[in-house]
């Protein structure tokens, strides 16, 4: 189990959004919502969630991941799962 930060987490997070969904890290923010604000579509979602996993070695269950829908919302799942 890796034990990180919640900075770390936030920016193992932020990166992810950048390379999934093409956006500068400027624009990415803990408020930022992956649809409304950073314009990621269901696939898009969907990528991002594997991504998420992958960088963090969880399992993200899709009902859980259709609850999250900001940056720090899923930088606070996964310092949950990670702890």
């Amino acid at each position: 189990m890796m034990s990180l930060t919640k900075a770390q987490i936030e920016e193992k997070v932020k990166n992810v959004v950048c390379n999934q969904l093409q956006v500068d890290a400027s624009e990415v923010k803990a408020d930022s919502l992956f649809v409304d604000d950073l314009g990621a579509d269901s696939l898009d979602l969907t990528e991002l969630a594997v991504a998420f996993e992958d960088e963090f070695d969880i399992e993200i269950p899709e009902a859980d991941f259709g609850q999250l829908s900001t940056v720090a919302g899923v930088v606070d799942y996964i310092q949950g799962r990670l702890s």
